[in-house]
């Protein structure tokens, strides 16, 4: 039996958790590890000692860290690359906060026209295309507390578009007028597809309260305002996206919130492809390691 050999340690570290991999010289996973250690878990500070706890588990190579670690509350503020950027771009703006040992790749802004900003996401969309999942022309989904909405050119991150679509429906549930009514689990049934339907009237916010006036005048059971409020956010997210009618938008997500996406997109005339986005993250992450080891 052949062991492939270890070439490098991937973290993705996001807000609240973080996943590290350890990934061969072929680009096969060894092992990897997730946790709650995300970087508002970490004290100033801590960072080099978190990593080498990492290489205690995984191994004693080179690591590269994506996501929030690079934030200005993480480990240190990495300098954004700027759209049109790809995997070279990314590598050149590298932060090598131990030489040679660690580096934080850079996350891509937006400048032109309207500001946005990714970390962490641009490793899986890069990722998603260099391995084949999705055309280096395409439209790229990441739902999420603030949905990413990527048009690739070229294999190139062209154009980010940030919603905040979960972050909304948390408000809405945990500190609106709307809040009593939103305690159910949302799911892609009948009253998810009425939200959807809703969407296209373009009247979001008197909307939203109609939800609150049509179970006060016993006109909405109350068990399905959560899946139709969910129905309507989400609908009107993709909507937002100007999806030609026949078009493909690939959605990196789980199971559970791609679905809704993925109805969502079917709505609007568009076909949905479902990637899977650990998958992409570390082709991403591979194909950054990989421009690094041949330079």
């Amino acid at each position: 039996m052949v062991v492939s050999e270890l070439a490098f340690i991937a973290i993705d570290w996001g807000t609240t958790n973080r996943r590290a991999y350890a990934i061969a010289s072929d680009g096969a996973v060894i092992q990897s590890l997730r946790d709650d250690r995300g970087v508002l878990s970490v004290a100033a500070g801590s960072f080099v000692g978190e990593v080498a706890e990492i290489r205690k588990r995984l191994g004693d190579v080179p690591v590269l860290c994506a996501g929030m670690v690079g934030s200005t509350r993480g480990w240190v503020g990495a300098p954004y690359a700027q759209c049109p950027a790809g995997i070279d771009a990314l590598v050149e703006r590298l932060v090598w906060v131990e030489p040679d040992r660690t580096a934080i790749i850079p996350g891509v802004a937006q400048l032109h026209g309207r500001c946005d900003v990714m970390r962490g996401e641009e490793v899986q969309v890069l990722g998603a295309v260099v391995a084949g999942m999705a055309p280096g022309d395409a439209l790229l989904c990441q739902p999420g507390t603030h949905s990413k909405w990527v048009r690739m050119k070229h294999g190139q991150i062209a154009d980010i578009r940030t919603a905040m679509t979960g972050e909304m429906f948390a408000l809405l549930r945990n500190h609106s007028l709307l809040g009593d009514f939103l305690k159910a689990d949302v799911v892609a049934g009948p009253a998810f597809q009425e939200g959807l339907e809703l969407a296209t009237d373009n009247h979001l916010l008197s909307d939203l309260f109609g939800e609150r006036a049509a179970v006060v005048l016993g006109r909405r059971d109350v068990d399905n305002v959560a899946s139709r409020v969910s129905g309507l956010l989400i609908g009107r997210d993709v909507r937002d996206q100007v999806i030609a009618a026949g078009g493909t938008v690939y959605i990196l997500a789980d199971q559970a919130l791609g679905a809704l996406y993925a109805a969502a997109v079917t709505a609007t005339g568009a076909r949905p492809v479902m990637l899977d986005s650990h998958a992409a993250f570390l082709a991403g992450i591979t194909a950054i390691w990989d421009t690094i080891d041949g330079r």
